[in-house]
């Protein structure tokens, strides 16, 4: 019994009986939409202080860490969802391998991605691809390379059309604002 109050989150495996362990979400297709609602709840968050409208849940043994993109408030190139989510969980938890469930409604970037798989996260869960910049398949697989240490496993698509309609709708309104004020 020893080893199991030792071991890592990436060793635990998440047993049933062991304590704080417990799921918030559960792993089924229906957990993985209450998260990825609790991460689109979050995007409004970012959307209304000006940022792009992403948002990440961190599940992780037993606890919730929320976050959003924060770039233009805070200013900084790499405050996004997924970065400050892992930043704060680690701070809280007290260590850099946390584990844990990361619900996220667009696909992670090579920045995130790196982060995701050095924070040994399990698995994420994302909305919409991102055909641009995407790091968990759609452009580069960083999640699922063989030359990174730890694979993280992925599911992507889940409530794809209304995160994608999120960012889209807040990218109509930026233009339409932009073309206003320079007109």
């Amino acid at each position: 019994m020893a080893q199991l109050d030792s071991a890592s989150p990436s060793e635990g495996e998440g047993c049933p009986f062991e304590p704080g362990r417990e799921q918030i979400f559960p792993s089924t297709p229906e957990g993985d939409e209450l998260g990825m609602r609790a991460a689109m709840v979050l995007a409004e968050r970012a959307q209304a202080t000006g940022d792009v409208p992403i948002g990440a849940v961190l599940a992780v043994d037993g606890r919730r860490f929320d976050a959003w993109n924060e770039k233009e408030a805070r200013p900084d190139p790499t405050a996004h969802a997924e970065m400050i989510a892992i930043a704060a969980a680690a701070r809280a938890l007290g260590r850099w391998r946390i584990g844990g469930i990361l619900y996220v409604t667009k696909e992670p970037c090579a920045m995130c991605a790196g982060a995701i798989a050095a924070a040994r996260i399990e698995r994420v869960v994302f909305g919409c691809h991102d055909p641009k910049g995407g790091a968990a398949g759609s452009v580069v697989d960083i999640l699922g390379s063989d030359v990174v240490n730890h694979r993280v496993a992925v599911t992507g698509g889940v409530l794809a059309d209304e995160t994608a309609e999120q960012l889209r709708a807040f990218f109509v309104a930026k233009r339409r604002l932009e073309r206003w004020s320079s007109g």
